[in-house]
């Protein structure tokens, strides 16, 4: 099915009924309420997980109240926006793409997202404004006066993109009145979490710390909103409750946005996303050894060793091929875990003997208390006798080493432990996180979600089996510049190509644009007790969820094979994709 499009579950009473209804509507052509034709799409599905979505807060600073004003107000405050005034006038109504839009007090630059702090608007705020302004300040809704205005009028089908207010520009309230109709805006935090909130007609938005500084808030452009049945159009979160969903035409919609212009720098709890402060600068690629095993030790080993627990509470689906692999192994097999992280996949085939390892002493330490044998080892040097593995597997492990000599040597190690004849599975990050014409799993699960599944809430988390695993167990030391491995069957050396660079930090959920990079883990829970301040890491002391950036080097079509060529003494008895993967079965001879 295509993906991040809504969807409609239907039960059938009967197998056949529902083959029926398949045959019948599948691709037919139908005609909406708003006259446009609409292509029906049907599938058949296992299971729908709605009875698995959980309800969920406002975000934190977020205050919506109803009936702010009277309708006799709204239509004094609609009747005085004068969308045909004299284009001369500074305060000119101004047609962006979507929406139209006045500014009063400071006209607002969208090409820098910022104001002229030098030049006012002449004329200040409406005059009808200042009774109702009072009004709020003596009742507490808002704290300052505003001192800038910005009118938007929202046709049925227009939306504004998902955006936080610069933080520079703009005191810490904003606070937003919806006249002429309701609306539902969707507040997304940076690990993926989105919440949906209805608007009412009349209603005051009001945004002030975390919801205001580090959410974003935005309005999908569409004509249709899905609003639950039993509130009507009270204010409050649309729930994935599908027996209370209905939907709701959108009518035309005015917003009045007041803000106070900020004059001094912000100095807000979430750093990482303020453009006041200055922020410590992301690491660069390594240029020796020594520069690869610091970037190893900050951005892999002490974050993983940092969030081991809810890493391991989002690890716990074993990957179909990994265990079907484990499977076909011959009982009382020896086998190695080289990065087993919380040991997912140490007890798969009770058939077999195996042993796991890993950098982390806390993942270790988990899978001790299931009861599997692991201890904490170096990938680079595992303390097992040469020789003497019938089968090893590293999963999402050798994407974690910073360059392309470390990598090789990281495979080179799995070789040493296998006896002659014995296999290696090898699972790396792909950068095609699109194949075939397909999605991997990772870019599918751009959730929209509201859901207790933990793992669908973290961006980081489920997203790649890839760290599944493994996650941790780098190495100790490092390595070099990465040299032409990495594209050799593009014919081109460009696993340098960030040399002298910052390493860009990913957005999660969305492909890959450079190889090496560094992806964000939002943390949730009770974090450890002695925490280290990793470089640009928590979004502010004061949130919650603060945030670690870990190293990956994602691998090209071709990129694995070519460094599994440079081994001696092996043969390589499959390659494949799987699920934004690059895979490798080795075989020692």
């Amino acid at each position: 099915m295509p993906p991040n499009k809504p969807y409609s579950f239907v039960r059938y009473k009967t197998i056949a009924e529902s083959k029926k209804a398949y045959v019948t509507l599948n691709g037919k052509e139908i005609v909406d309420d708003l006259g446009q034709k609409i292509v029906l799409y049907f599938n058949f599905v296992e299971k729908a997980q709605w009875k698995e979505l959980g309800l969920q807060a406002l975000p934190p600073g977020l205050m919506v109240i109803e009936e702010i004003i009277s309708s006799e107000d709204e239509k004094m405050l609609l009747e005085n926006v004068n969308w045909t005034e004299d284009t001369d006038n500074q305060n000119f109504q101004k047609s962006l793409k979507h929406r139209r839009v006045k500014h009063f007090g400071y006209e607002f630059h969208y090409e820098n997202n910022n104001v002229d702090k030098d030049k006012p608007l002449p004329g200040g705020l409406p005059d009808i404004c200042d009774s109702i302004l009072e009004k709020w300040l003596k009742e507490g809704f808002i704290r300052y006066k505003p001192d800038q205005l910005t009118v938007n009028q929202y046709e049925p089908g227009h939306g504004i993109p998902a955006h936080i207010d610069t933080h520079s520009a703009f005191e810490d309230e904003i606070v937003s009145l919806s006249l002429g109709s309701e609306i539902v805006m969707d507040f997304k935090h940076p690990d993926g979490v989105t919440v949906p909130v209805m608007l009412p007609r009349r209603s005051l938005l009001v945004m002030t710390g975390e919801s205001r500084y580090l959410w974003t808030h935005g309005i999908t452009p569409r004509k249709f909103d899905t609003v639950q049945a039993s509130k009507s159009y009270k204010s409050g979160i649309i729930t994935s409750d599908v027996g209370d969903l209905t939907l709701n035409k959108r009518g035309i919609r005015t917003s009045f946005t007041f803000r106070k212009v900020r004059q001094t720098p912000c100095n807000c709890s979430y750093p990482l996303v303020c453009d006041s402060q200055t922020k410590e600068p992301p690491p660069s690629f390594p240029e020796s050894n020594e520069e690869a095993s610091q970037l190893e030790q900050e951005y892999v080993h002490r974050v993983y060793e940092e969030i081991a627990g809810h890493f391991s509470s989002t690890r716990h689906t074993p990957w179909p091929h990994i265990v079907e692999f484990l499977k076909a192994l011959p009982s009382g097999s020896l086998v190695a875990d080289i990065g087993c992280g919380n040991g997912k996949y140490l007890g798969i085939n009770k058939e077999l003997y195996m042993i796991g390892c890993d950098r982390s002493q806390n993942l270790v330490d988990i899978c001790r208390e299931r009861q599997f044998q692991a201890f904490v080892c170096d990938a680079l040097a595992v303390p097992i006798r040469s020789g003497s593995c019938d089968a090893c597997i590293s999963i999402a492990v050798i994407h974690h080493f910073a360059t392309a000599e470390r990598r090789v040597a990281a495979l080179q190690e799995l070789v040493r432990l296998l006896r002659p004849g014995g296999k290696a599975l090898v699972y790396v990050w792909a950068m095609e996180q699109e194949y075939k014409e397909k999605k991997s799993k990772y870019l599918r699960e751009n959730r929209i979600g509201q859901g207790k599944k933990e793992e669908i809430r973290n961006d980081a988390s489920m997203q790649e089996l890839l760290v599944e695993q493994m996650p941790d167990l780098d190495n100790q030391d490092s390595a070099s510049s990465a040299p032409c491995i990495s594209d050799s069957q593009k014919g081109g050396c460009n696993s340098r190509k960030v040399t002298n660079s910052e390493l860009p930090i990913h957005i999660n959920r969305t492909s890959f644009h450079s190889q090496d990079l560094l992806v964000p883990w939002h943390l949730k829970g009770t974090p450890g007790k002695d925490k280290p301040t990793v470089p640009f890491d928590p979004v502010g002391s004061h949130d919650p969820s603060p945030v670690f950036h870990r190293y990956y080097h994602v691998f090209r079509e071709g990129e694995l094979e070519a460094a599994c060529q440079t081994l001696s003494n092996v043969s390589i008895l499959q390659s494949y994709y799987d699920q934004g993967n690059w895979c490798v079965i080795l075989q020692k001879v």
